[in-house]
């Protein structure tokens, strides 16, 4: 309990402490009045306190108007006939349909940002053209590629094969040298036996020259044959190169055209275009439906200016942005309790200023008349502040 009760005793000697800060002191007592210095600085710093709380009522006094003008506006509405308040209901309730369809269009997300907007705004009527163009060339330059790999993949089977005929024409003059060489050996050791040997060869020499001559024979169709197959495969190589020049050309001049279509469009897709352009039309359409919405806003608003000028109603155009507090009476009796709690505290700001500003008049007034003799240099800095 002794730790409770200090606490206690602690906050309450803090409140009387900061109620203090509020009160004026005037330490009259500790002031020498036959000394000019401390005299006119007496008096000037009660004049100031006149000036500065006058400033501040003046200001108060606007802020309290405007609140309690406001506060019957409020009240004026609420007294108003039933026909006339369903009227006006109907109009407000209308503006607040049109507020939020309004917000609702900020708040939507993926919304176009002005320039792009605007940038697809420009080029609308070859949009669709372009996209169209985008598509057409973008597939052909997907087919070139196909021609040119396929023209690619042949050429590389006939370069190949070209390979492997001068391979066989090597060995197949590789091959007719050793028949050759075995012909004349075979000759050679024939004409040894016959003259050495004193031996019958004709039969060796048959045998020799008819092996020969069908191993020369076949060899020669097959190096007739691949030399024409060579021949050909040269012949389609060369198609196949100048076949590729003319699809490679209209690759390069494909890309180029797709480059300058990009450009063209600040796109890298036909698929991007496409999609900027769906968004374009959606954002079109409800750019529209927003205009449409805010000329439907300010006609509104106009009737409900002009439905309110009708009334002792001092400030219309500050309903424009409580018009939910027209339809909802909750609402309505909220800012009322908000208003009715701002000017008890204005009041309140007031009240004190004018109670400053009088006592320091008062203290003022009093020194004039214990101090008659300095009452004319009192007045003089009293006209000075005034």
């Amino acid at each position: 309990m002794g730790f409770w009760r200090k606490l206690f005793n602690r906050k309450k000697a803090e409140q009387d402490y900061e109620d203090n800060w509020e009160q004026i002191v005037y330490a009259r007592d500790e002031v020498d009045f036959d000394d000019e210095e401390q005299r006119s600085r007496y008096i000037t710093n009660c004049l100031e306190q006149i000036a500065d709380a006058s400033k501040e009522m003046n200001l108060l006094t606007g802020e309290y108007s405007l609140v309690t003008a406001y506060l019957t506006d409020a009240e004026e509405i609420e007294a108003l006939p039933s026909q006339e308040k369903e009227e006006l209901e109907r109009i407000a309730r209308t503006l607040s349909t049109l507020e939020q369809e309004r917000q609702r269009y900020y708040d939507r997300k993926n919304r176009m940002d002005d320039s792009e907007y605007y940038n697809m705004r420009k080029k609308e009527n070859e949009v669709e053209e372009g996209i169209v163009k985008l598509k057409e060339t973008e597939n052909y330059a997907v087919l070139i590629k196909q021609d040119l790999g396929r023209l690619d993949g042949e050429r590389h089977a006939y370069e190949y094969r070209r390979q492997e005929l001068s391979e066989m024409l090597a060995n197949l003059r590789g091959m007719a040298v050793i028949f050759l060489t075995a012909l004349g050996i075979c000759l050679i050791m024939l004409l040894i036996l016959q003259f050495g040997f004193d031996m019958d060869a004709y039969l060796g020499y048959f045998i020799a020259m008819g092996a020969a001559a069908a191993a020369i024979t076949v060899l020669c169709i097959k190096y007739t044959d691949a030399q024409r197959e060579q021949k050909k495969v040269k012949n389609s190589i060369n198609k196949l190169i100048q076949l590729q020049n003319k699809v490679k050309i209209r690759y390069v001049n494909n890309c180029n055209l797709l480059d300058y279509l990009y450009m063209k469009y600040e796109t890298d897709s036909a698929a991007k275009l496409q999609k900027s352009w769906e968004k374009y039309q959606q954002e079109k359409e409800e750019r529209k439906q927003y205009a449409e919405a805010e000329a439907k806003l300010e006609y509104y608003q106009k009737q409900l200016l002009s439905r309110l000028s009708n009334y002792r109603i001092s400030d219309p155009g500050r309903w424009l942005s409580q018009v939910n507090a027209i339809i909802d009476r909750r609402e309505m009796v909220e800012i009322r309790h908000d208003l009715v709690l701002r000017r008890q505290a204005l009041r309140k700001q007031l009240d004190y200023n004018s109670e400053v500003a009088e006592t320091a008049r008062r203290e003022v007034m009093d020194i004039v008349e214990k101090y008659p003799g300095y009452a004319r240099e009192i007045l003089d800095l009293v006209n000075r502040y005034e």
